[in-house]
């Protein structure tokens, strides 16, 4: 009887066509991550203000602050995703735009690089966890035949957080307004956002297949009747319900072991191109002789790349193998890294790092929506989350190695590391079992 109502639920979700309510949990979930990319952002502008400050911060100590959100987002990411998957989906995402709200204003308060050091550490434990927790959200909610394409499309305004971040200090910081920095200031912008983001939470539901995974199948029930009575915006193809019932794929055909290996080598593998490099970006110019106004400029016009490759790319991302797409944006991101270090002008580093910073945004939500498509409901969270701690783990070492890396072997030292690491990533992919595009997930 429960098997038979789990799986009339689901087959009642996959014929949805796409609602407002739908729009609105895509729309909540963006401008979340906007916040989240934002607030990540702050690390790159941090490392490009005190790497050209007069005395710079000493190679140690700028690690250290690097690093902080990433050594916090490790234990953060786990535990949250535990609590996601046992207490709910919409109450965890509100505890951590709360959470970023209440340590983004202690970060702008900070005195001395030691405190700010403390403050990224502790916006560390929430900015780990969100992005793989609203995208097991979002893979409950969304119709299978268009989840990565909805997904991509919810995601996009993220992209702007980079740019917005780094205009932002760049233009506040020349007239300090109230004598606060105009990194100060960008923080304290983000502790408003962050709370507002939190209260808009309160009006999504929470994930009809997770209530079902817990038994309450009376409130999965009036969730799912809530996205039935909400007007429709795109009608459900013609093949809506039609993918295979969930009995017959869950759990998907690849083995856990097998699952969990391809899960925990590609995101070990990937925060030295996808989160470290374009981290250090700003220090590398600095490193070339850029002023920190023109670096800042080159850094903050790169990060613009993004936004309207992914929104095309997001017209194909449902028609082809997950993997394939990856594959294809880390041959991208081995070309665009070589042409940026080697290259001299300002023109062609704009270009360079633009480009590899596109192929960085459609790898990184490329492989959360790959792994959230490889576990059941009641799994999602905890193994998005637990793969994405390991993602951090990889971020947080990353400062540590190449700041002293770059700072005394070089740039094509430093971009030497970052290749071997998307090498061995193509090799992991090559092993790795294929995803569940288009199908239903249990």
């Amino acid at each position: 009887m429960v098997a038979s109502l789990n799986s009339d639920l689901a087959e009642r979700m996959d014929r949805l066509p796409l609602t407002r309510l739908h729009v609105l949990a895509m729309l909540t979930c963006g401008i979340g991550m906007t916040i989240d990319t934002l607030e990540m952002a702050f690390g790159g502008v941090l490392g490009t203000v005190f790497s050209t400050q007069s005395p710079p911060v000493p190679p140690g100590q700028l690690g250290l602050l690097l690093s902080a959100v990433f050594v916090g987002a490790v234990l953060g990411a786990p535990l949250l995703g535990w609590w996601a998957d046992r207490h709910g989906r919409r109450g965890a995402l509100v505890a951590l735009m709360l959470w970023i709200a209440l340590t983004s204003l202690g970060a702008a308060m900070a005195d001395g690089v030691g405190q700010l050091t403390l403050c990224r550490f502790l916006a560390g434990l929430a900015l780990g966890g969100y992005p793989p927790i609203v995208i097991a959200y979002l893979t409950d909610l969304l119709p299978p035949q268009r989840r990565g394409t909805l997904i991509f499309l919810s995601l996009t305004p993220s992209l702007l957080g980079p740019p917005a971040a780094i205009f932002m200090v760049r233009w506040l910081g020349p007239l300090q307004p109230l004598g606060l920095e105009g990194w100060r200031w960008g923080f304290l912008v983000g502790s408003a956002c962050a709370l507002l983001s939190a209260l808009s939470f309160l009006a999504l539901p929470e994930s009809a297949r997770w209530l079902r995974t817990r038994g309450r199948n009376d409130q999965a029930e009036a969730v799912l009747q809530a996205f039935e009575r909400s007007a429709t915006v795109v009608a459900a193809p013609p093949d809506a319900g039609a993918a295979t019932p969930v009995e017959q794929v869950a759990p998907p055909p690849a083995p856990p072991h097998r699952r969990w290996l391809a899960v925990v080598g590609l995101f070990s593998l990937s925060p030295w191109a996808t989160i470290a490099f374009p981290l250090l970006t700003g220090a590398v110019l600095a490193q070339r002789g850029f002023r920190l106004d023109a670096a800042l400029l080159i850094f903050g016009l790169s990060s613009m790349g993004p936004l309207l490759g992914t929104l095309l790319a997001s017209a194909v991302m449902d028609r082809i193998d997950r993997r394939l797409a990856m594959a294809t944006c880390i041959v991208a991101m081995l070309a665009c890294g070589a042409a940026f270090n080697f290259s001299t002008g300002t023109a062609s580093l704009i270009v360079a790092m633009a480009l590899f910073n596109l192929a960085v945004s459609l790898y990184v939500p490329l492989l959360t929506v790959y792994s959230a498509e490889l576990f059941p409901t009641r799994q999602r969270a905890s193994a998005t989350s637990i793969a994405w701690s390991i993602n951090r783990l990889g971020g947080a070492l990353g400062p540590l190695l190449l700041v002293p890396t770059l700072r005394g072997a070089g740039p094509a030292v430093m971009f030497a590391v970052v290749a071997a690491s998307l090498v061995a990533t193509l090799g992991v992919l090559a092993a790795s079992p294929r995803g569940l595009e288009r199908q239903t997930v249990s």
